[in-house]
């Protein structure tokens, strides 16, 4: 079903904004220490320093607030790398974005012995960059210059050449390997607030870029000798676009760790929902984004009770059948 008038397009973001607003209330509630909704209200208005409040305040409400801005990013660069690319299995982790930031961050860790948080930022930012520009004059090689499937082999042939050697690198140095082995399976939990705030300024710049250039990214999708007719200067349209995937996947996997799948699966929900206009594909995406990490997230809390699944495994539970789907019906030759 496809919402056609605005005025249900915008009922219906409404809508989802407080479905979103909803999963982040469940994500505080439930889990493996289960705490009633009356339970919650009190950690946030009596706070009285009780294992339930402690739990609600430090744990819960962190990992909700960084699931949903994880989701909603990862979803927004996924949305934005499939027009770049003109392929609608275009996302961060099948064009090796995801894994070149994780390859620098476990550089930084086993080699260089790098703590810093703010620092990790920065380096995934760089990670980010190097395997998008390495991806792209990969895909331009040849008479047939760039295209959709020379796109996506050359991003799985990266991710798996940057994911083997940080799999050699964590081989050599055990230390390393027990400081990022549950952060590279993709996950929010543990994550404190203060890992947000790092990168809090960074995803609000690429939100509202992201939203600014909805329009252009409309006259983008006809063509690119389309939008020059029309006056784009479409290098720089697209120069931008890319800067503003480096922040939104940097950002995510310096938090979260490479979590799979959100970027490709959510930008096909949200054009089958609300159209091709990506003034609202893009608003749609980012809110679909965060609650479907955020479902993920508390699914797996009961799968192996006590213990927790990753929410990276989760992700790719549920978005490898559809990226099989999406590869049948002939998506890479589009």
């Amino acid at each position: 079903m496809i919402l056609k008038t605005n005025r249900a397009k915008a009922v219906g973001l409404l809508v989802c904004m407080i479905l979103l607003l909803y999963s982040i209330w469940a994500s505080i509630i439930y889990g493996y220490t289960d705490t009633s909704t009356k339970t919650a209200l009190d950690a946030f208005t009596h706070y009285n320093g009780s294992n339930e409040h402690i739990i609600v305040t430090t744990v819960r409400l962190p990992r909700a607030l960084i699931a949903a801005a994880i989701g909603a990013s990862l979803a927004l660069a996924g949305t934005i790398l499939q027009v770049l690319m003109k392929n609608p299995l275009a996302s961060p982790e099948i064009m090796g974005i995801n894994a070149g930031a994780s390859f620098f961050i476990v550089v930084a860790v086993a080699v260089f012995s790098v703590q810093s948080f703010q620092a990790f930022t920065w380096i995934a930012f760089a990670g980010a960059a190097v395997a998008a520009v390495i991806v792209y004059m990969i895909s331009s090689l040849g008479r047939e210059g760039l295209t959709p499937i020379k796109l996506t082999l050359a991003g799985v042939a990266m991710g798996a050449f940057f994911a083997s050697f940080t799999q050699g690198l964590l081989v050599l140095n055990e230390t390393a390997l027990d400081q990022v082995l549950f952060w590279l399976a993709g996950s929010v939990q543990g994550r404190k607030l203060e890992m947000l705030e790092s990168v809090f300024p960074y995803l609000v710049v690429a939100w509202i870029g992201t939203f600014i250039m909805s329009g252009k990214t409309n006259i983008l999708m006809m063509g690119d000798d389309v939008s020059r007719g029309l006056g784009q200067r479409t290098l720089l349209v697209k120069g931008i676009l890319a800067l503003l995937v480096v922040l939104l996947a940097g950002s995510s996997v310096a938090v979260a760790g490479p979590i799979a799948f959100i970027g490709i699966i959510v930008p096909h929900f949200a054009r089958a929902f609300i159209g091709t206009d990506y003034r609202w594909v893009i608003p749609y995406s980012a809110v679909f984004g965060g609650i479907l990490l955020l479902a993920a997230d508390i699914s797996a809390r009961y799968i192996l009770m006590p213990q927790e699944v990753p929410v990276g495994v989760m992700t790719a539970f549920i978005g490898t059948p559809f990226f099989i789907y999406i590869a049948r019906k002939g998506g890479l030759a589009k």
